[in-house]
């Protein structure tokens, strides 16, 4: 009895690694349904690609104040991560940097982060919070339906139980940015062009 019950723990430690290992890679969509019998939630999935944006996307040298400053992600609204978000940057870096969160109110701005997360409490006032970051190089994302079309870059969209990604690419020009094409490859929607080199 205890070894069935030692290889069901270790089954469902494999089931949990592997669903990780699915969002953190972006090697297909995440499914919020399948992964919370092995411990993660819609938002952890949510996460784990807000930390992985940071690997898949260019900034331009002037989104920092020096080459030690970390990675900034900024939040806007409920957060629903809970402890999900802090857990996927605890002790990781990229490319060198740090990865930090800021919670920060509707009014204040935003130009002091490179990942901008946007609630979807945040709904009513998301155009004016999309103009006020206006061509700054940061990557907004957010999770209303109309999010994209409003001029954000990343929208998570959950479409049959899946977190799937639209990325507008015309955003990310404005902003200057540029996206891996290993990010774009695994978005349910893509539009507008990336910019030449």
């Amino acid at each position: 009895m205890g070894k069935t019950l030692l290889h069901l723990k270790i089954l469902r430690a494999l089931r949990r690694a592997v669903c990780a290992a699915m969002a953190w890679a972006f090697l297909a969509p995440a499914t919020p349904a399948q992964c919370q019998d092995n411990g993660l939630t819609e938002y952890h999935v949510k996460a784990l690609f807000l930390f992985n944006f940071a690997k898949y996307v260019q900034w331009p040298d002037q989104a920092f104040p020096d080459t030690n400053a970390p990675i900034t992600i900024g939040i806007v609204g409920e957060d629903n991560f809970g402890e999900d978000l802090s857990h996927a940057i605890a002790g990781k870096t990229v490319n060198g940097r740090t990865v930090v969160i800021r919670h920060l109110s509707a009014g204040d701005y935003p130009q002091s982060c490179q990942i901008l997360f946007i609630s979807d409490s945040e709904s009513s006032d998301m155009k004016d919070i999309l103009r006020r970051v206006g061509t700054q190089p940061v990557l907004t994302v957010g999770e209303d339906k109309a999010f994209a079309r409003n001029g954000g870059i990343i929208d998570f969209v959950v479409k049959d139980d899946k977190v799937r990604l639209a990325i507008n690419l015309d955003a990310a020009n404005k902003a200057g940015l540029k996206i891996s094409s290993k990010l774009l490859a695994v978005a349910d929607s893509v539009t507008g062009k990336a910019a030449r080199p």
